[in-house]
């Protein structure tokens, strides 16, 4: 087996430059560095990762923690996932995907490890219990998210209520004036007090009462089999609605099925819009549905660089940031259908 002594002899230098050279625990020249290296090369030597992270008292890898358990992934949540990876490895950190669930003493047992440098937590909740474990640990955290009162946290998250405004002024402009909202959660229930659906619906519920108009909420499970479910009756429990609100991709599919099943025509009957997705889900529905494109790829970066931020200078500001989705145009929105 080879060992440091042996490159430190091929490369005619000390066990403590190839250390260094190894471990990245200390500035080398590059001269020397290369001719560790070369060296290392032509003996075969394999650098211990485990043993460099420990030398230099970081592991350069990120959790990024995902309550799979809870909530089902989509072609959104893997912008997340592969903007993030990538932002990581330009700024030399490694992102690992941890699918636990959102339980305090799983996050505390990944974090205590010494695995990771820092954490960053998505999905969530307006009190969150994953939250003030972390603040009473010793590991850095970031959210892609906000609680309930999110000061003193650093986080960057999608502008629900702007994005919620937008949607419904859109509607409005073409002469909707019934809503429906429609969230999700699991088989097994509501997530509780997630983030996204909770801020979206205040803000629905806030523009419903100041633009004068008349909205209600709805639940379906997010999938496809629920959501036709859903589309079946919905026409019946909501005679008077024109225009509806999506924060459900994953059941969108199946609520347009349901719907042409019932008889009702999108968008000639019902104009639908779809909340925080991607081109990859509205694209799944017939008609391909406008959206609110989530930006995910942008908060993906930038959660990696408020995270290694927090590591690299915990004393810099805190990062607080909103992006509002986009809207882009599909064919599931028209004019209001007359009432004569």
């Amino acid at each position: 087996m080879v060992t440091m002594r042996d490159v430190a002899a091929r490369a005619n230098v000390s066990v403590a430059t190839v250390s260094f050279v190894v471990n990245g625990s200390k500035p080398i020249s590059s001269a020397t560095t290369a001719r560790v290296e070369q060296a290392m090369r032509e003996l075969g030597y394999r650098r211990n990762p485990v043993g460099a992270a420990l030398a230099r008292g970081r592991t350069k890898i990120i959790g990024m923690l995902y309550p799979a358990l809870q909530r089902p992934l989509s072609g959104t949540v893997g912008g997340f996932f592969t903007s993030a990876t990538a932002r990581a490895r330009e700024r030399g950190y490694q992102l690992v995907l941890w699918p636990i669930s959102n339980d305090s003493d799983e996050t505390m047992a990944l974090a205590d490890t010494g695995l990771v440098d820092g954490v960053l937590l998505m999905e969530v909740q307006l009190n969150d219990s994953r939250v003030p474990a972390l603040i009473a640990g010793r590991t850095p955290f970031a959210l892609i998210g906000r609680t309930a009162e999110p000061e003193g946290l650093a986080y960057v998250d999608v502008d629900f209520a702007a994005t919620v405004s937008s949607a419904v002024a859109t509607l409005t402009d073409l002469g909707h004036r019934e809503f429906c909202l429609v969230t999700g959660g699991t088989r097994a229930g509501r997530f509780e007090a997630h983030g996204p659906a909770e801020r979206s619906r205040s803000s629905f519920l806030t523009n419903m009462e100041s633009a004068g108009l008349r909205g209600s909420v709805r639940y379906c499970s997010e999938d496809s089999s629920e959501g036709r479910a859903f589309g079946r009756t919905f026409r019946d429990e909501h005679p008077e609605t024109t225009a509806l609100l999506l924060l459900n991709e994953h059941a969108a599919p199946g609520i347009v099925i349901g719907l042409r099943d019932a008889g009702v025509r999108v968008p000639g009957d019902l104009s639908i819009i779809s909340l925080g997705s991607s081109s990859h889900m509205a694209g799944m529905a017939d008609p391909a549905l406008t959206f609110m494109r989530s930006p995910a790829d942008e908060l993906g970066r930038l959660g990696v660089d408020t995270i290694i931020d927090r590591i690299e200078n915990p004393e810099a500001e805190l990062a607080a940031v909103l992006l509002p989705c986009e809207m882009v145009p599909g064919q599931s929105i028209a004019e209001a259908p007359s009432r004569g």
